[in-house]
């Protein structure tokens, strides 16, 4: 650790904003040259690299573009910026923590962890009315509390007193906030839909068993003490009303200023409802109301939201799948634990760019730069390629449609294998182990893998058996879900009809349940595992985990998951989906020990029951055609071979010796003398030993892992008498 600060910088292969920088364009022209300078590092760190989703969110800015289309009257959107529309014309919806649908998703994933239940138990239609109307108007109500509350407190000072100063710059930053909602006609129509609701209903309706108009009363009791609801007294309501006024004149006089200042074009209705929604009075912002007009409103804009949601759901799925990675990404390792945090380079811009010939050889200076030098700080250790191709070349015989099925509609947001295989062959020459995963969808869940095995992924994953990269190609499955295709609908609200008593109903039919479909999010497995193989490279980490027997000096390169107990204790921070594979399944798994295996067990700790989805198998893709080899073998392997590159001069023979000698001062053994360490580079069955072939010019390193031996062959770096390399 003195001399390697870091193991596991992780490489992000994909394209989050098309606006901001990408990898291509920092590192730039390469002809001539196979490196890049520091101050280009520098400026790809700057603008690429996160240490946290927080920074992430801030770097990157994941955005939606929407704009309206006249001619169809919908709301179109988009993931790229159009080049022929004008500004003026286009809104931006920022991803950020503040998203309703966003912060729906990250709800649900801690609910689901707190709570402990698998998915067929777990209530997600609980959360997922997070992005209703109602839902938008409680964080609403929210903020106006507060709102109306400083207001207040501003009010009540004199002016010139700087607590009233800084009372005032709360006010305009909380005016900020609530322009971002009434200065866009998408972000009102909740608060109108809600609006009609509270005006015509008194809320939601529900409660209300007749149709008759309402009246306000009184309770009271009469000469003969018995119990009467009275009308309440017309001077009563007109005493309040002005009372009311009183209290909040200032405030709506403030909110109307602000909306007309905003928006040339603003009209008395928007006006209107964007001061009861900000600062509600009891009825004097009341006139008479037209009840067959607002239903129409209500009913229209009801309908308006629900077509526009539910494409913005279809268009933003991949985006935020790609938001809620790199935040599991994250969420692998403790927020309260420091050490060595996982760190994410990402590259932002699609595979299929980045593995075209003219554009791999950037990819090798940058790899170059950061890899193939004696400074291990900006070393890439890790990659991520999610949502690669399943591409099935058997198709299901076209039938004909008497009922309404699914749509084949191929997903364009997928990296293809020849991608992968360009990305992987570029890795294979600086130690990069990449974690790979299928594209995400009902069909790379745990509960069909529970179904079905892993013989799918093990047939797909066959071209890149036997190659030369076939060590660095981690396969990752299965996919994460967030909510289930089956479990993803979401009740928007009641259409409103006009009763016979000419007052407003919300209906119970079925056909008027206004309802949209997220039709299942998830999360790629590559992901998690990445995240939690990155976490349990800091020793820091593992001490909080195993609390003894933890060296805080060492790397976790040697860390195996699969030994002992260690994956009950270092688990991932996803909730159970699952009650586990049929032990059918997990002979399967077993027998071929096959790829980056995600379990979701019941099983027990120390008393305790593990609610969390654990690491089965850690393999990549080199077999002996019995099994495939560990992953924790190739960074070991690396990580002897830097730390001995550094300490050697670069390979000198004689500092070889002096690196494998007997003395307790050497590498060796300093190593040997922590054998006994969770995180030993060198552990108990393990050996080193090496062989120099002077003629050949190299040394073979043995590096036995409990018996089985793997071989490094190094070049060695000769000198002369004079010192003088030849």
């Amino acid at each position: 650790m003195n001399t390697i600060t870091q193991t596991n910088r992780t490489i992000l292969f994909e394209e989050i904003n098309p606006e901001k920088l990408n990898l291509l364009t920092l590192v730039g022209d390469v002809r001539g040259v196979n490196s890049v300078s520091d101050d280009k590092i520098k400026e790809i760190n700057d603008a690429l690299l996160v240490r946290s989703f927080d920074e992430f969110l801030e770097k990157f800015e994941p955005v939606v573009y929407s704009y309206f289309d006249a001619n169809n009257q919908k709301v179109i959107y988009t993931l790229k910026k159009p080049e022929n529309i004008e500004d003026e014309l286009l809104s931006e919806i920022h991803l950020n923590r503040q998203n309703d649908y966003l912060k729906m998703l990250m709800t649900l994933v801690e609910a689901k962890r707190a709570e402990g239940s698998i998915n067929v138990d777990f209530k997600f239609e609980k959360l997922t009315d997070m992005i209703s109307p109602k839902k938008v108007m409680d964080d609403i109500r929210q903020n106006r509390k507060e709102l109306q509350y400083t207001y207040s407190e501003y009010a009540k000072l004199e002016d010139g007193d700087p607590k009233k100063l800084d009372t005032a710059d709360k006010l305009n930053l909380m005016f900020e906030e609530a322009s971002v909602n009434y200065n866009n006609v998408m972000a009102m129509l909740p608060l109108a839909i809600e609006d009609i609701k509270t005006r015509l209903l008194l809320g939601d309706g529900q409660t209300k068993k007749d149709e008759a108009p309402l009246s306000l009363g009184v309770l009271s009791m009469d000469e003969h003490g018995e119990l009467k609801i009275l009308e309440a007294p017309k001077e009563n309501k007109k005493e309040l009303m002005v009372l009311d006024d009183n209290a909040n004149a200032g405030l709506i006089q403030a909110i109307e200023k602000d909306y007309m200042d905003l928006n040339e074009d603003g009209n008395e209705y928007v006006k209107s409802l964007v001061a009861r929604t900000f600062c509600p009075l009891a009825s004097t912002m009341e006139s008479v109301v037209d009840i067959e007009k607002e239903v129409s409103n209500y009913n229209s804009y009801l309908e308006f939201y629900k077509r526009s949601k539910d494409d913005f759901i279809k268009t933003v799925k991949p985006l935020v799948e790609k938001i809620m990675g790199v935040w599991a990404f994250f969420e692998q390792y403790p927020r309260n634990c420091k050490g060595m945090r996982p760190s994410m380079v990402i590259s932002n811009v699609s595979n299929d760019m980045l593995a075209k010939s003219s554009n791999i050889p950037r990819l090798l200076a940058y790899l170059n730069t950061v890899n193939a030098k004696n400074d291990f700080e900006n070393t890439i250790w890790y990659a991520i390629v999610p949502s690669v191709s399943l591409n099935s070349s058997s198709k299901l015989k076209a039938v004909r449609q008497r009922f309404q099925g699914n749509e084949n509609v191929e997903k364009e947001d997928v990296n293809s294998v020849e991608s992968l295989v360009r990305i992987l062959d570029a890795l294979k020459d600086y130690e990069v182990q990449c974690f790979f995963s299928y594209e995400t969808g009902d069909k790379t869940t745990f509960n069909i893998m529970a179904t079905e095995g892993i013989e799918k992924y093990e047939t797909k994953c066959a071209q890149l058996i036997g190659k030369p990269f076939s060590e660095y190609a981690i396969p990752c499955i299965p996919n994460f879900t967030v909510i289930p295709k089956d479990k993803s609908g979401v009740i928007l609200d009641n259409r409103m009809y006009v009763t016979e008593q000419n007052t407003a109903a919300l209906s119970k039919e079925k056909e008027d349940i206004m309802k949209i479909w997220i039709d299942g999010v998830y999360i790629g497995a590559a992901y998690v595992a990445a995240g939690l193989v990155a976490a349990y490279q800091s020793p820091d980490y593992l001490k909080e985990v195993f609390k003894k027997n933890v060296d805080e000096q060492l790397p976790g390169v040697r860390f195996d998951i699969e030994s002992g107990d260690h994956a009950l204790q270092v688990r991932t921070t996803m909730a159970k989906e699952i009650t586990g594979y049929t032990n059918d399944i997990k002979s399967d798994i077993n027998r071929k020990n096959f790829g980056f295996v995600f379990s979701s067990e019941n099983a027990v700790l120390k008393d305790l029951n593990i609610q969390n989805i654990m690491v089965y198998k850690a393999r990549n893709l080199l077999t002996d055609g019995k099994s495939y080899e560990p992953i924790y073998k190739t960074q070991v392997t690396t990580y002897i071979q830097r730390v001995m590159r550094l300490a050697t001069g670069d390979f000198k023979q004689e500092n070889i010796v002096e690196f494998f000698s007997s003395k307790p001062t050497s590498q060796r053994s300093r190593w040997m003398e922590k054998k006994d360490y969770i995180n030993a580079i060198i552990g108990n069955g393990d050996d080193i030993r090496y062989s120099i072939d002077e003629t050949a010019g190299y040394c073979t390193l043995d590096i036995a892992f409990n018996g089985n031996v793997k071989n490094l062959e190094i070049e060695i770096n000769r000198v002369n008498n004079e010192d003088r390399t030849f």
